[in-house]
């Protein structure tokens, strides 16, 4: 068909997924990554910040004009992006082993660095909650190897899920059973937060699913039951749209599972996903990034808060 892209298109599972797409089609916005990673929409200059994990860059791409340029290079080796209730850019980042953030001056702050007196692994994806919070996950990918990083040992007795305190600054441990704590994002109400476990990279059989935690009044986490397993490699990064669906990073493209865990249909996509956000001026465009290429393209769903 006219204007598609090669290996793209709509796979429709469930019909629950015919409301969520319409006419519109797959856009290759840039090619030229190594591993494209964590994209964060700026709605107040219209623009996208995401990550190029091996290449040490981090990448901007201009709605207004369609450009592409160089945001920060190097960015020691930059994961996951976020953006703060101030709008200001929060990053994961492998070589520091830290969770940075960007002030409007341009400078750069730590946020997280060590646990208990120990060296993080390598923050690997961030959300920030309405409160303040800073939520983000630590496997040791950063540090398995000197692609992606530096190739070190890991301080800590396991990979797990951390919260910053807004007040104190305080970095304390929320997850104690995870494999390979990767991608996670809020429920709509905040009461839930998801995680992606991507631990079968490290372990025969192991994890390739999303799980649902209880946020608790303390800011703890309860649960954590399986809510979905990927059908085609793993889930890495992904987002909510406003009615509690999971738009989801996979082998194939990007899955969405509706509120019940269900997979409801597939947005295919030529080459790996490993994440993707919501954006535009109505929250309406999804962005992904696949291995080497961002794509957009329009949905009929826009994306939550968090």
């Amino acid at each position: 068909m006219f204007g598609e892209i090669e290996g793209t298109g709509f796979e429709v599972i469930d019909e629950r997924f015919k409301s969520c797409t319409s006419h519109a089609r797959v856009e290759r916005l840039w090619t030229g990554a190594r591993f494209s990673e964590g994209p964060a929409w700026f709605p107040a200059g219209r623009y996208l910040i995401w990550s190029d994990i091996p290449g040490n860059r981090m990448l901007r791409w201009d709605e207004t004009d369609g450009s592409v340029s160089e945001f920060r290079n190097p960015s020691n080796n930059s994961n996951g992006n976020t953006v703060d209730l101030e709008g200001r850019l929060v990053s994961c980042q492998h070589l520091t082993r830290s969770v940075t953030r960007t002030e409007h001056d341009g400078s750069i702050t730590t946020i997280a660095s060590h646990y208990n007196g120990k060296r993080l692994n390598a923050p690997n994806d961030v959300v920030v909650k309405s409160d303040g919070s800073i939520w983000f996950s630590d496997p040791s990918y950063g540090i398995d190897h000197f692609y992606e990083g530096d190739q070190a040992k890991s301080e800590q007795d396991g990979c797990h899920v951390y919260r910053v305190d807004p007040k104190t600054g305080a970095v304390e441990q929320r997850t104690t059973d995870m494999v390979r704590p990767n991608g996670l994002a809020f429920s709509v109400d905040e009461k839930h937060l998801y995680v992606s476990d991507t631990g079968v990279t490290h372990v025969a059989n192991g994890p390739a699913h999303i799980r649902k935690f209880k946020v608790n009044d303390d800011s703890t986490l309860s649960g954590g039951e399986v809510f979905a397993t990927s059908t085609a490699g793993l889930f890495d990064g992904f987002r909510l749209d406003t009615l509690g669906r999971i738009w989801t990073s996979a082998a194939d493209g990007v899955h969405c599972i509706d509120t019940d865990g269900t997979l409801i249909g597939k947005v295919r996509i030529p080459e790996p996903v490993g994440n993707l956000t919501f954006g535009g001026k109505k929250k309406n465009r999804l962005f992904i990034c696949g291995t080497s290429s961002l794509y957009a393209m329009y949905v009929m769903a826009v994306g939550a808060a968090r």
